[in-house]
């Protein structure tokens, strides 16, 4: 092993603090990362995405793997860090929400919290990408999993419909300089076959739990947002097909539903798409 996870934060801390705004808490449990880079199983042949490596704690056990990494950074003072300490890195300076990523078959990273919804869908959209292996809020990661009934909304419901996910390991705040104020969760995501009909079942996932409360029968009353970009789906055609569903479950609140009952929602409407022609 190279320098060690509470060397590179010292180094790096001695060039800038933490930076608050970007949720910057930085792992120094070597545990950790040696279990992070076991459950990764990562090959020479592996080309890995890494998001927020900070320091590079994690990132220095990914480059002694031989992969191919690219690591993408959003601070400056970081990125110049990261290049005097690993020269050979493919490191992009940016926004890992606004910039091209290269193809990868796996991303493996300890992401910043606050982006980590919008990262798990550009992850999904990156069909390369096979296998994912995160640290993130435990609260987010039992949303993520579903791990209890009460967690179920459209960021679980929508994930299973791609993803096979597992929370490996639970990560207490004291594991994290500084530390936070909650602990943590490392999540394994295995990408699945999609079933038929998933594009068009998100939809309506996400519309029924922006209004969690309310029966299905009047949150889908209503188009979904985005239904055009499902094929062969425009307003007034999902809202006639609506009309002649006949869904058992049509008043029920969404927590109620299962992901085979999204799918079988999905299913009927689009059965009734096809009839109307």
């Amino acid at each position: 092993m190279g320098q060690g996870a509470r060397k590179l934060i010292d180094q790096l801390r001695m060039r800038q603090d933490n930076v608050k705004s970007l949720g910057q808490h930085f792992l120094n449990n070597e545990e950790i990362l040696d279990t992070t880079i076991e459950i990764a199983d990562i090959s020479t042949d592996d080309r890995v995405i890494e998001i927020g490596p900070g320091p590079g704690v994690l990132t220095e056990r990914l480059i002694d793997t031989g992969c191919e990494l690219t690591a993408i950074e959003i601070d400056p003072v970081i990125c110049e860090f990261l290049r005097d300490t690993f020269p050979n890195l493919n490191l992009i300076h940016g926004d890992a929400l606004q910039e091209k990523w290269p193809k990868a078959n796996k991303f493996v990273a300890n992401i910043p919290y606050q982006i980590s919804s919008p990262l798990i869908e550009i992850i999904t959209r990156t069909s390369t990408i096979d296998f994912v292996l995160i640290l993130v809020q435990e609260e987010f990661a039992e949303r993520l999993v579903v791990e209890w009934e009460t967690d179920k909304g459209s960021l679980g419901m929508c994930t299973m419909l791609d993803w096979d996910c597992n929370i490996e390991v639970r990560v207490g705040s004291h594991c994290f300089t500084p530390s936070p104020k909650v602990n943590s969760c490392l999540v394994s995501m295995s990408r699945i076959k999609s079933p038929e009909n998933s594009k068009l079942a998100k939809l309506l996932i996400r519309q029924a739990f922006e209004q969690r409360r309310k029966k299905i029968r009047n949150t889908l009353s209503k188009a979904p947002k985005r239904i055009s970009r499902v094929s062969k789906w425009h307003s007034k055609l999902y809202r006639e097909a609506f009309q002649c569903i006949d869904f058992p479950l049509i008043d029920c609140r969404p927590e109620e539903l299962e992901i085979e009952d999204w799918l079988e929602l999905a299913r009927l409407l689009e059965d009734a798409r096809a009839a109307m022609g």
